[in-house]
């Protein structure tokens, strides 16, 4: 029977093999880790978004039923607003639901001016309550939206990243879609005063 004996230097090789594995498996851990928190804060930041625009859906019908009072003759305008609104809280995607808020907030500007027509209306104490609550909500959504991004930034980043796109593509992570402004007008600084 031969004894199989290992030198000195067999040693070191296995030793330095079984390192090298413990460092790649440590790194794939720490990497899918992260990819599984940048993860959740998008998720996170995405639903903080959602809350904001839920109390924005839940204002527009005070809103419009406010605004009817003064301004009979704009049903066309009050029929948009609704159907934008009621087309935002059905979406369940988070590319319908920038779709929607985009469409929404077109509508809007446009309910903004119908409003401007009517001075008695703006004199309204229920009015100018509502119109500071849109204002808080919309500064709100703003954060929220740049919170996402920023989230969405960081975890986009990782994916394209070598060697993390490694990980990535094991955990089929893909990038995530920013909440961006694409219509030139939105682009614009909107005042909020009806």
């Amino acid at each position: 029977m031969k004894l199989l004996i290992i030198s000195t230097g067999g040693w070191v090789g296995i030793g330095v093999a079984a390192a090298v594995v413990l460092i790649l498996i440590i790194w794939f851990i720490v990497t899918y880790n992260k990819f599984v928190s940048l993860g959740t804060n998008c998720d996170d930041a995405f639903s903080g978004i959602d809350v904001y625009l839920k109390k924005r859906f839940d204002l527009i019908p005070n809103l419009v039923e406010t605004v009817k009072g003064y301004a009979k003759h704009e049903s066309e305008t009050f029929a948009k607003v609704t159907e934008a609104r009621a087309k935002a809280m059905s979406a369940t995607t988070v590319s319908e639901k920038i779709a929607a808020d985009k469409e929404l907030t077109t509508v809007l500007q446009g309910f903004r001016r119908v409003t401007e027509n009517y001075p008695e209306l703006k004199a309204n104490t229920n009015f100018l309550d509502l119109q500071a609550q849109l204002r808080n909500i919309e500064n709100e959504l703003v954060n929220a939206r740049k919170y996402y991004n920023a989230c969405v930034r960081e975890l986009n980043k990782k994916i394209r990243s070598f060697p993390s796109l490694i990980v990535a593509k094991m955990m089929k992570e893909e990038k995530r879609e920013f909440f961006a402004v694409e219509a030139p007008e939105e682009r614009q600084n909107v005042k909020v005063q009806f």
